[in-house]
């Protein structure tokens, strides 16, 4: 995946489309990120000892990666990614469009 955690991603497509978020959690084997204040869902929970009263709670649901894109520091705008090597040989995340490296 080309979308790693602490990452800023703009939503583009659903009920949220046009947000902009930091990636809370990125879950490859499901293709999909969640996204900071972004589809969020109401949760019922039962009564712990945490939280004895239990209730209902609003929680960040995994939003698929193809429906994010990664933002673009220099334009401000969501970029496709392309992974090139870098000088040292290592791999590194580039912007299609604009040539702005990620990594």
């Amino acid at each position: 995946m080309r979308i790693r955690r602490n990452d800023m991603v703009m939503i583009i497509t659903g009920k949220d489309r046009g947000k902009t978020g930091k990636v809370i959690r990125v879950m490859p084997d499901r293709e999909a990120v969640v996204v900071e204040q972004c589809n969020m869902v109401k949760k019922h929970q039962r009564p712990t000892q945490k939280n004895p009263n239990g209730g209902i709670v609003d929680i960040e649901a995994p939003i698929h990666v193809s429906n994010v894109l990664l933002l673009d520091g220099k334009t401000g705008k969501g970029a496709r990614v392309r992974v090139k090597l870098g000088e040292d040989g290592a791999k590194v995340r580039v912007a299609a469009k604009s040539g702005t490296v990620f990594d």
